[in-house]
């Protein structure tokens, strides 16, 4: 198939560019049901770096480390200089515990740990998965620092991090991407957190832009969920609450017929007109999928029917928790101050 051009952005403000579509590679590791065979992942990362999306997003703890392991495959052959790659550390499980850290000895270990895996000699943007609230998140920052001077890391980004935190971080080492989940139904983050990453120049990263597939396929998304996919625990998905979030997604529905796109389409569609610096990070493990997504580049939305579309998504047409109990989120990711560490 003829490469279709993928527009490219600028990702915050420290010289970053990026394709205005990302790809997430979770989803063909971990979390969703079982891995999916090596060799159609590998050829799905070809298409979609040839199809121009060259944002390739993965985590430590995916697989755990199997991703990575994948990603570092796909990467042979010349395609590492094609792609901006984004790895991520600190949320770990330590036998059947999840772990959370960011002290400096571990942070360094991870890195060095995610190079060997992912095979490459640099990562373009390094994330602090979740925050390790023992500890300021000055001291973190200070060995990404070092990482960043010494080669190893080029860009330094955050996940699930509060606005606040974004600050305190961003005076350490500048802070190019903060990847949140942002979507027609978690709009939480437009409060405090995408006005502070504006104020400061910090690009946005948004996963999970079509509700963890619900924007794909609605009600039914839990009939095709295998076995071991952890979306079958979310709060959202609960027959309870899975009723009622049933009517956001038919009046999207109705609007994407209206307007002869997909439902996800136009909910990535809605993501990609919040502004130049939101890059959407939708993840697949189809290419049918991931060229549908591609196409929702193309379609334009007028300010009215943003504004519809924003009045259907309001905080109360969706009930149930983003995040399963225990789940670290922005809103737990407070540090103690360096003054009263220190003392």
């Amino acid at each position: 198939m003829a490469s279709r051009r993928v527009p490219r952005v600028k990702l915050g403000s420290q010289g970053l560019e990026v394709s205005a579509q990302g790809l997430g590679c979770m989803g063909m590791s971990a979390f969703y049901g079982a891995p999916k065979p090596e060799p159609d992942m590998i050829n799905l990362i070809h298409h979609a770096v040839n199809a121009g999306v060259t944002f390739l997003d993965t985590s430590d703890i995916y697989g755990p480390k199997t991703n990575e392991i994948l990603l570092g495959k796909a990467l042979k052959g010349g395609v590492r200089e094609k792609v901006e790659l984004a790895t991520k550390f600190g949320a770990r499980f330590e036998g059947d515990q999840f772990e959370i850290r960011g002290d400096p000895e571990y942070v360094r270990a991870a890195c060095e740990a995610s190079l060997q895996r992912l095979d490459v000699d640099c990562i373009d943007l390094y994330y602090q998965h979740r925050i390790d609230t023992r500890l300021p998140i000055e001291i973190t920052m200070g060995e990404l620092k070092k990482l960043v001077e010494e080669g190893k890391v080029k860009y330094i980004g955050l996940s699930e991090a509060s606005a606040s935190t974004i600050r305190r971080a961003h005076a350490v080492h500048p802070i190019t991407a903060i990847q949140l989940e942002w979507s027609l139904w978690s709009r939480d983050v437009e409060q405090e957190i995408i006005p502070t990453c504006r104020e400061l120049g910090i690009g946005i990263v948004a996963y999970s832009p079509l509700g963890r597939g619900f924007f794909s396929s609605g009600p039914m998304l839990m009939e095709k969920l295998e076995d071991g996919d952890y979306r079958k625990h979310m709060p959202r998905f609960q027959p309870e609450n899975l009723e009622h979030n049933k009517i956001l997604y038919e009046r999207v529905n109705e609007l994407a017929t209206k307007k002869g796109c997909t439902t996800s389409q136009l909910a990535l569609a809605w993501i990609h007109h919040q502004g130049n610096d939101v890059v959407p990070i939708p993840g697949t493990t189809k290419i049918e999928n991931l060229e549908k997504n591609i196409e929702a580049l193309s379609v334009k939305l007028t300010p009215e029917e943003m504004a519809e579309l924003e009045s259907i998504a309001s905080a109360d047409s969706v009930k149930g928790a983003r995040s399963g109990a225990g789940i670290a989120t922005y809103l737990d990711s407070e540090t103690p101050s360096l003054s009263s560490w220190k003392a």
